[in-house]
């Protein structure tokens, strides 16, 4: 038979949602609930899945697929020009991930994709596309654009621009640290070092590193 705090974390994550007594029920059901991943079962009890209690959103769109993890103080924020934010189902945003949209920016994390502490997506002017499966370590960063820098005028002043949208492919790594600029395609089962900076596209089922990131061979010949 269950016990008085599995009853009380279903009972409170059935009413759980975006809506004030939605939050409000969340709360409840965190209360009850082991802290930061071992809360994670929560997004199963709910097909619109857990969005904590200490999550800010402020999004005119965000499409949510089923079972959808939203951690402590994440950020999702459309400053009111941005496009959309989608989470596929079972997507993982972990704590302190901040999604900022501006100027039609989207924002889309594919079926299943994990997205670690601490991470910054800032899709202004392009949008950032990212598969199924994929596993993004903490801190990496997303900037689908870049400020001109002419002179005469303050930076802050000047027009942003964009080489294109950034996309990662299904079941891509991006180790800690790692910076994705705009235009770059990161291919399917790619795997980026730590702290790298990538500026151009990856191949699929290849291995890149540095600063800007270079490639150091395919997985098949790396592998073991």
């Amino acid at each position: 038979m269950p016990s008085l705090r599995d009853r009380w974390i279903v009972f409170w994550m059935a009413r759980s949602g975006l809506s004030r007594s939605g939050r409000v029920a969340a709360r409840l059901a965190t209360w009850a609930a082991p802290p930061y991943k071992a809360k994670r079962f929560l997004a199963q009890l709910n097909e619109k899945g857990y969005v904590s209690p200490t999550a800010q959103i402020e999004c005119r769109d965000l499409r949510r697929g089923l079972h959808c993890y939203i951690d402590d103080d994440v950020v999702i924020f459309d400053r009111g020009d941005g496009g959309h934010v989608t989470l596929g189902e079972g997507a993982h945003l972990y704590r302190g991930t901040i999604v900022e949209l501006g100027q039609g920016g989207s924002v889309e994390i594919g079926a299943g994709s994990h997205i670690q502490p601490n991470c910054q997506f800032t899709a202004f002017v392009g949008s950032v596309r990212i598969g199924a499966g994929v596993q993004v370590a903490p801190a990496c960063a997303f900037y689908p654009y870049q400020h001109t820098f002419a002179a005469g005028s303050p930076i802050a002043r000047q027009p942003l621009r964009t080489r294109g949208d950034i996309v990662i492919e299904d079941n891509a790594w991006l180790g800690y640290g790692v910076t994705v600029l705009d235009g770059v395609t990161i291919g399917t089962g790619a795997i980026v070092g730590a702290g790298a900076v990538v500026t151009r596209d990856v191949a699929p089922q290849t291995v890149v590193a540095g600063v800007p990131a270079r490639p150091l061979g395919h997985r098949s010949d790396l592998a073991g």
